[in-house]
């Protein structure tokens, strides 16, 4: 019965999917989504434009049917452009269905991979994880955040047994690094004391190819997105971050304050994996880094937050094997979703409260809240 239930949500998973590729392409709507600055990004590329300039994106944006008055802009390093080049060769629409198919491939491949992680569980609660507000924001907009999730999943997915490609999925981190930064730290950390030379050489070649590939598309791409920043106005902007309320707060013109917490929390970081190097498991230790990290980044926006999906998930499974309750998470996630679906703006500080919701979630249903040690079957198979 549970096979046939199991083989159902999966056509129903599936029939949703085409649906929603259907629905996309009958509104014909690709200016309307932030899809339309990687579009941009990529047609800038391919005919030799400059990707970061303000002017030339938002005429090619306007030729789309782009309206609104100012230009959606790909702040991204170039690090990214692997992401938006291919764009360059579609039109608006037809590169809009490409991108969700993607970021549809990434979503189904990585809550795949997290049920995989945790032993391939005989339930459904991994189908919780198309339930994500983050996961269902990105789908909507047409943002990376699905994309920094399949590298997270794949870093957790390869690290024990298959270094050099969890090297090469670490690229992830150089698309936005002011979200990774702890993670980065303790990463670092954890490669030097095990001597993760494979890891870093993956790491190293990855970043070497996207380096290069930048290059090659446009030699000038570093000066060209230095300037995009100093001038661009992006952190003059009210973000639903925590640093950056922070900042408003204490001092809008103060921009270093707004880089304090994420400071703090590198070197807190640092001092946790320390700690614990001796025990250090990526999907216990590293997940509490992650979902810090997010918490006091200097920038982000709510769809970043996908990629804290495997933490999120930990938390249900964890909760579930120790028969801890998971209406809190029902309610966190439901009250995310019902912003999400009444159209309340996630460029506001409306959104502030999510990143510590998944923290306090995670550490409640881990069991770290009270003092108990509620283990997921992968963690006892690590021991063992």
């Amino acid at each position: 019965m549970k096979k046939v239930l199991h083989i159902a949500a999966a056509a129903l998973l599936a029939a949703a999917g085409v649906g929603l590729l259907v629905f996309i392409a009958h509104l014909n709507n690709a200016s309307q989504r932030d899809f339309i600055g990687y579009w941009a990004t990529g047609q800038q590329l391919v005919h030799g434009g400059n990707p970061y300039d303000a002017a030339a994106i938002f005429q090619v944006q306007q030729s789309a049917g782009f309206n609104r008055t100012e230009p959606l802009i790909m702040r991204n390093m170039p690090v990214a452009f692997f992401l938006a080049w291919p764009l360059g060769f579609f039109s608006a629409n037809s590169g809009m269905i490409v991108w969700f198919i993607a970021l549809l491939l990434s979503c189904v491949g990585s809550i795949r991979m997290i049920w995989t992680l945790h032993g391939r569980p005989n339930n459904s609660l991994h189908l919780l994880g198309y339930c994500f507000a983050p996961v269902m924001a990105c789908l909507m907009f047409g943002q990376i955040g699905l994309f920094l999730l399949l590298g997270v999943v794949l870093f957790l997915t390869f690290q024990r047994n298959w270094p050099f490609l969890a090297g090469i999925s670490l690229l992830v981190l150089a698309l936005k690094p002011h979200i990774f930064l702890p993670f980065s730290v303790a990463l670092a950390g954890w490669m030097l004391t095990t001597r993760a030379y494979r890891m870093i050489a993956g790491a190293a070649s990855a970043l070497v190819a996207s380096l290069l590939f930048a290059y090659v598309l446009d030699k000038n791409a570093w000066s060209q997105y230095s300037l995009m920043m100093h001038t661009g106005g992006a952190l003059d902007e009210m973000i639903p971050a925590l640093s950056a309320a922070f900042r408003f707060m204490v001092d809008r013109h103060a921009v270093w304050l707004q880089f304090l917490p994420q400071c703090c929390a590198s070197m807190w970081a640092l001092w946790y994996f320390w700690t614990r190097r001796k025990c250090w498991d990526w999907l216990d230790h590293g997940l509490v880094v992650l979902l810090v990290g997010s918490m006091c980044t200097p920038y982000a926006w709510f769809t970043d937050e996908s990629l804290l999906l495997p933490a999120v998930l930990a938390g249900v499974y964890r909760a579930d094997a120790s028969k801890r309750s998971i209406v809190p998470f029902g309610v966190v996630a439901g009250a995310a979703i019902i912003e999400l679906v009444a159209h309340v703006p996630i460029i506001k500080f409306y959104f502030l409260w999510t990143t510590p919701a998944w923290l306090g979630w995670y550490l409640y249903a881990t069991g770290t809240i009270g003092g108990l040690k509620a283990k997921t079957a992968v963690t006892d198979l690590a021991q063992d």
